[in-house]
């Protein structure tokens, strides 16, 4: 697999997947030859909104208004105008555009009615589809693309993704969520919308599927390669155009921290609780000065990690986190068994 000068880099994540540790590893806003906002991505922040707030939960798809479809439709618009902002950008800087956004951010609502009814919806799938700049060319969705983004704009990314065991990330997301819950981020509605929305890997594999279907090979790390394997960190840069010269695996815990999402005009009571969010999403590696290795164990046993679950979240929330993460493996393992290790 090689890429020679690559324009546009569109690293896709999960929840807790070490990317934030890949970004100041890789350190995003010193490439000489990359630029990308303050947050390194999450340009699509703003269209998970309704799904943290439960609106995909509370009320069937199928029965939403064409006005609740539009605003919806509207959002993913304006995620996709500030991102081709500075695509824009990056072109007349000759510099590649990078951005990292979390799988589940850019999925097309459709697909979540479909994995819950089991059933797809064709009429649905076309509510939420954008249309994008004429000089993409042609419009088309083919039947494994699951996203609001059409192929033409999609291919006109290089793919990458990140991934995590999901006994390491489901509960990182778990504790992270409760301590926003205790700040009064989110409440248990919320928390249940994130936890079935994010805590699966089925996108990520239906967007790399993609990607393969479109003759593509994507990169994927692992964060156990970007903890413990180097070399795996130096082959997705040069896999994606990132300058492998200006990785750091130390640095000054004083460095610069990043804001976070911006979802736009908010007020002052928003952002302050976003940039708490944010504090708490990236405390680990805000908080370091190098890379933490106990924090991706080398071996992983989901019996023992049980037990360890049920004496710190209790018995439901265990039971809940066993049947999320052995749902999660099979794609896990496939993605897994596609990584580039060095």
């Amino acid at each position: 697999m090689t890429v020679t000068s690559p324009r546009r880099v569109l690293l896709v994540s999960i929840p807790r997947s070490a990317s934030n540790l890949l970004m100041k590893i890789v350190d995003i806003h010193n490439q000489p030859n990359v630029l990308t906002n303050d947050e390194a991505g999450y340009f699509f922040f703003p269209a998970f909104i309704p799904a943290v707030q439960g609106g995909y939960l509370d009320k069937p798809l199928d029965q939403w208004t064409d006005v609740e479809k539009q605003a919806v439709k509207e959002s993913f618009d304006g995620c996709v105008g500030r991102l081709e902002e500075f695509s824009t950008r990056a072109k007349e800087e000759n510099k590649i555009m990078f951005t990292k956004e979390h799988a589940y951010w850019f999925i097309n609502p459709a697909a979540l009615h479909e994995m819950v009814t089991g059933t797809e919806d064709p009429e649905l799938f076309e509510a939420f589809r954008l249309r994008v700049s004429e000089t993409y060319g042609s419009q088309s969705f083919s039947p494994a693309n699951k996203t609001v983004l059409p192929d033409e704009y999609l291919r006109s990314w290089q793919l990458a993704f990140i991934i995590r065991h999901p006994a390491l990330a489901w509960p990182s997301m778990y504790r992270a969520m409760a301590k926003i819950s205790d700040i009064g981020g989110m409440g248990e509605k919320e928390i249940r919308s994130v936890w079935s929305t994010n805590m699966t890997l089925r996108w990520t594999r239906m967007v790399y599927d993609w990607g393969v279907e479109q003759g593509s090979t994507p990169a994927i790390l692992d964060a156990d390669d970007v903890t413990h394997n180097p070399a795996a960190v130096v082959r997705f840069c040069e896999l994606t155009g990132l300058d492998k010269d200006v990785l750091k695996f130390q640095w000054s815990e004083e460095g610069s921290k990043e804001s976070g999402p911006s979802v736009g005009n908010e007020d002052a009571e928003s952002m302050d609780m976003r940039l708490k969010i944010n504090s708490i999403m990236r405390s680990t590696v805000d908080s370091s000065s190098g890379i933490i290795k106990d924090k991706t164990p080398t071996k992983i046993d989901v019996a023992v990690e049980m037990e360890n679950w049920k004496a710190e979240f209790g018995d439901e929330v265990a039971k809940l986190m066993e049947k999320a993460v052995l749902e999660s493996m099979p794609d896990y393992e496939y993605l897994k068994a596609r990584r580039i290790i060095g």
